[in-house]
């Protein structure tokens, strides 16, 4: 593959996660809790990816490699857990804005990390991506009022843990097959899932029936295709050009928002997704050019 094979699909597991907020919200709106949206992505999810796992070739690992793709996966189903908590008091395209936040951060943990200080340009590029940021999330329009502070939070701390997890699939198990890596991910994920949330829906048939396509929706793109995808694109991109090509989440999450859930996106917003898209673009064409 070429390089821009590789960031291409990074750049899909970044438009599979913009669309999740969208079906999450479909989910609360038909009745069903946090616990049960999702414990049924993490149930579902895991379930298919390891059905997978048993048809390819595997590579024999170490208990200590084992332990680290599970440890991995932590983050991942933290990153759920925080941002459907914001779900619950934002509309979606202000919960993606908090959570599209890793962007600086996935920086900063890469300069603290590698001691690798980011450019000016770099630095100019994210003062521009909040400034967006800002203008996206309603800020200075009207809507100001209706914002829940305290969802704000949750999509914040998602933020951290996503960033986190990008770091982490990019840098740990780079030898091992994309799906046996994304089968350990995700079984991370659903132990942390399952140790917070207990799934007690499960015991209540009715629910499990009438949650199963939401769990299958957000399961397949939430669990299955984005750990896939970053397994195998992101050692090849790297931690910090792998930040800037998952958020293509953006832009998905807010169209999704708009059309699928009639949600009032201002002009201010627009603008401020327009913004942000430019700094993404700013901040990275010595990168871009290396794809080209």
């Amino acid at each position: 593959m070429k390089t821009w094979h590789y960031a291409l699909i990074v750049f899909l597991g970044g438009c599979c996660l913009g669309i999740l907020s969208t079906f999450v919200k479909l989910a609360y709106a038909a009745g069903y809790s946090m616990s049960e949206v999702t414990g049924s992505q993490v149930l579902v999810g895991t379930f298919i990816i390891w059905i997978v796992y048993l048809f390819i070739q595997k590579k024999k690992l170490h208990v200590i490699q084992t332990l680290k793709l599970v440890l991995a996966g932590i983050p991942m189903g933290l990153t759920g857990l925080l941002y459907y908590q914001s779900l619950q008091t934002l509309e979606a395209s202000l919960a993606i804005i908090c959570l599209f936040q890793f962007i600086w951060i996935g920086t900063l943990i890469e300069w603290m990390f590698y001691k690798k200080r980011p450019s000016t340009g770099k630095i100019l590029s994210i003062v521009v991506l909040l400034s967006g940021s800002i203008l996206a999330a309603g800020f200075l329009g009207e809507s100001i009022e209706s914002i829940s502070w305290q969802g704000a939070i949750w999509g914040i701390l998602s933020a951290f843990t996503f960033s986190i997890f990008i770091f982490l699939s990019g840098i740990i198990g780079k030898e091992i097959p994309a799906i046996q890596k994304s089968a350990l991910l995700s079984t991370g994920c659903l132990l942390i899932n399952f140790i917070l949330f207990p799934p007690l829906f499960l015991v209540d048939f009715p629910t499990v029936i009438g949650i199963a396509p939401y769990g299958l929706v957000l399961g397949i793109f939430g669990v299955v295709l984005p750990p896939l995808l970053f397994s195998i694109g992101m050692p090849h991109v790297g931690p910090s050009f792998g930040t800037i090509l998952t958020a293509s989440e953006l832009p998905v999450a807010v169209i999704m928002s708009a059309f699928v859930l009639s949600e009032q996106i201002s002009m201010y917003q627009w603008t401020g997704v327009a913004l942000i898209l430019g700094g993404i673009v700013f901040g990275n064409l010595k990168q871009m050019k290396i794809i080209d």
